[in-house]
């Protein structure tokens, strides 16, 4: 039997699976895609898709996203019977983090597709129609078609008409009609393709966290990576000093945030009794429901937790919002943990402020570093100057809305996803050095803060066009690259000619 495996191991078009092993074939309007996969590169992908297949989740979805020339991608299950405006959000409540691997997104490649945090693929996927090799690394590659008529399929429906977003016009041409796992064996017209291309570099799976230090408060933990973690100015003294926003998915950003508070000789029961006291007008009044309160330690020291639901108000709106809440006692400070989210999508990244809370640790002054804010667990990378400089102020919404149409607009194009790798190389390349001086000196800050408003005012035209094509995406781009060229460049230099021509 082993000798047999081997063999079939051998073989040039089954390089990767036995005979055994399980193909997806998707049954389309325009034709069957059959599906092999990576399981050695990406094996919690391979398992999720699989399992999702064979639960139906797949039946009756659409290809609801098509650009001919780059991918086509489906299995939003809102898809089936939601309104157009949300395809490409839905999806099941487990997530998976990334998987990274070296595999090019070539022809025919199967790949996860993403919002902003590496660790959010779900149900969604996509289908390389031409090599796009902007993706590489940056997605969790786990399979590809591997049958003549799926190529065929692929580029019948690469071919359809679409409208807005890159929405197909006649959904009912590319849906997905069932979706079944099968063995390798059924499927007598698999191609001998040779082992897929891969990059020269090696790649370093992300921990799906990025890391906090701070000596001025003496602690370390990390937060999802992809958030944007700030420190905002501390205006009132129950306000958080740091905080990370995640991208929204239901009705509100999820939070997580720390509050740093000094005890004054208070005992942890002491503090306990006025944080009850402080929500029983709230509990009261019902607009507060507690679900839970637990002692508990953390990092050695005394905790407590509670987890809380109730009704707030905002933008006259009535939103349901869960929180839990840490708090680690120590001698002189106590820190309060919270993440805050929609109480619907509450548990969905629920696990992810877990992971902050076991990451928790309150530093010795030697085990402390320089205060920093970093993408990474890199220990001299300081963070963004734009949302450093802006948290807080009125530009801090403008910046995370202008966040948000990165993710969900101008990185699902081949143009903008290859402007966005080149920009933050640049850009993070003297970008930290900076944030560290705004946190350093506040009127350096502001001076910061004054001379990116033109720039940031200029971008929010983005939020008021559609982007749904290549070509828009390059034209409103072009556009903004030469009105900021004179904002910044052209307008100064006539100034100054002005100015010389007049004293001299």
């Amino acid at each position: 039997m082993i000798a047999v495996s081997l063999l079939l191991i051998s073989l040039g078009h089954q390089t990767f699976a036995q005979s055994n092993d399980k193909l997806v074939v998707l049954e389309t309007n325009l034709g069957i895609i059959t599906i092999e996969f990576f399981p050695d590169d990406a094996p919690n992908h391979v398992d999720n898709f699989i399992e999702l297949t064979e639960s139906g989740f797949y039946d009756g979805t659409i290809f609801h996203r098509i650009i001919p020339d780059f991918m086509i991608q489906g299995g939003d299950p809102n898809t089936i019977d939601g309104d157009p405006t949300t395809w490409g959000i839905g999806g099941p409540e487990k997530r998976v983090d990334a998987e990274f691997n070296t595999i090019k997104h070539n022809r025919g490649i199967v790949s996860m597709a993403r919002s902003t945090d590496p660790d959010s693929a779900g149900s969604q996927f996509f289908i390389v129609h031409k090599d796009s090799n902007v993706l590489d690394e940056q997605y969790t590659v786990f399979g590809r078609i591997v049958t003549e008529e799926s190529f065929q399929t692929l580029d019948k429906i690469a071919a359809v008409q679409t409208g807005d977003k890159d929405i197909p016009i006649d959904t009912e041409s590319v849906k997905i009609i069932k979706a079944t796992t099968v063995s390798r064996s059924d499927i007598s017209n698999l191609l001998e393709l040779p082992e897929p291309e891969r990059t020269q570099s090696t790649i370093t799976q992300p921990t799906g966290n990025q890391k906090f230090e701070s000596t001025k408060h003496n602690v370390a933990f990390s937060v999802p990576e992809g958030w944007l973690l700030q420190q905002p100015e501390k205006t009132q003294e129950n306000a958080p000093d740091v905080a990370a926003i995640g991208p929204k998915v239901g009705v509100i950003n999820p939070i997580i945030s720390l509050t740093v508070s000094q005890t004054n000789q208070r005992t942890f029961d002491e503090i306990i009794s006025e944080k009850t006291e402080a929500l029983k007008p709230s509990e009261e009044s019902g607009s507060l429901y507690i679900v839970s309160r637990q002692l508990t330690t953390v990092d050695e020291k005394n905790a407590y937790v509670i987890i809380a639901e109730g009704y707030f108000s905002s933008n006259g709106k009535d939103l349901d919002i869960k929180f839990k809440e840490v708090t680690v006692y120590d001698t002189e400070k106590y820190y309060t943990l919270a993440y805050t989210n929609g109480a619907d999508d509450f548990d969905s990244q629920l696990h992810r402020f877990e992971e902050t809370i076991n990451s928790f640790e309150i530093l010795s002054t030697e085990e402390s570093m320089d205060e920093s804010i970093t993408p990474t667990e890199n220990k001299e990378n300081g963070g963004c100057l734009i949302a450093t400089a802006t948290y807080g102020s009125e530009l801090a919404l403008q910046v995370q809305q202008l966040r948000e149409l990165r993710d969900n607009s101008l990185l699902q194009t081949e143009s903008g996803t290859a402007f966005m790798t080149g920009f933050n190389q640049l850009y993070y390349s003297f970008s930290p050095s900076i944030a560290d001086l705004e946190r350093e000196y506040p009127v350096f800050k502001e001076v910061v803060k004054l001379s990116i408003t033109p720039m940031i005012s200029s971008l929010m035209i983005l939020n008021y066009v559609d982007m749904d094509s290549e070509e828009s995406v390059l034209g409103y781009g072009i556009s903004l690259i030469l009105l900021n060229t004179g904002i910044y460049f052209v307008v100064p230099a006539i100034i100054i000619h002005k100015i010389r021509k007049f004293y001299f």
